[in-house]
């Protein structure tokens, strides 16, 4: 985020997804002092994202009143699967960035929705050694971290199934330690 001056507190961020690294997204926004936006096709992500996470505005993207135009500088898209980009594009002020984290079968917008407005669309994976140690620092002194849920080794056949049949709310983590016991 800090690479595409994401880091400017008073700023706004859209984040589209809220799945693992869509919260990670959500709570970097906010140390940064971002005003965040979660941008959901599910109303039942609405009270954690507002409660739990501390959102500031939660929109329904299939509600056309809710996705106001250029309200936000910054989007970051987290979202599984396809979907269409100008919706999304119209929500970026002048000179907004949309950081593509997801990987949809392809990217589809119309022209316009880049170039009036003078808009951006970047991808990013990962940082290099040095970026990401940074980013655990910052985690650290920022008290931020991931939503997790704690698993025995034993039960990683479910929890494939409960991926497969998309019933994960956070990551797995996989307690090797007290599994061995």
């Amino acid at each position: 985020m800090i690479c595409h001056k994401m880091n400017q507190p008073g700023k706004s961020l859209g984040v589209i997804g809220l799945g693992g690294l869509g919260r990670m997204a959500m709570k970097f926004g906010k140390a940064f002092g971002l005003n965040v936006t979660v941008l959901s096709t599910s109303i039942s992500k609405k009270e954690e994202a507002l409660t739990l996470l501390g959102a500031d505005k939660f929109v329904v993207s299939s509600d056309q009143e809710q996705m106001k135009a250029k309200s936000l500088d910054f989007m970051i898209d987290k979202a599984a699967g396809d979907h269409p980009f100008d919706p999304y594009m119209s929500l970026l002020k002048t000179g907004g960035v949309l950081v593509l984290v997801a990987f949809p079968s392809e990217v589809k917008f119309h022209p316009a929705s880049l170039n009036i407005g003078m808009k951006t669309v970047s991808g990013s994976v990962i940082g290099d050694t040095k970026s990401t140690q940074e980013m655990i620092d910052y985690c650290r002194a920022q008290k931020i971290y991931p939503n997790i849920e704690v698993i025995p080794i034993h039960y990683a056949n479910e929890a494939l199934e409960r991926l497969i049949k998309r019933d994960v709310r956070y990551w797995f983590v996989t307690d090797v330690e007290n599994s061995l016991k």
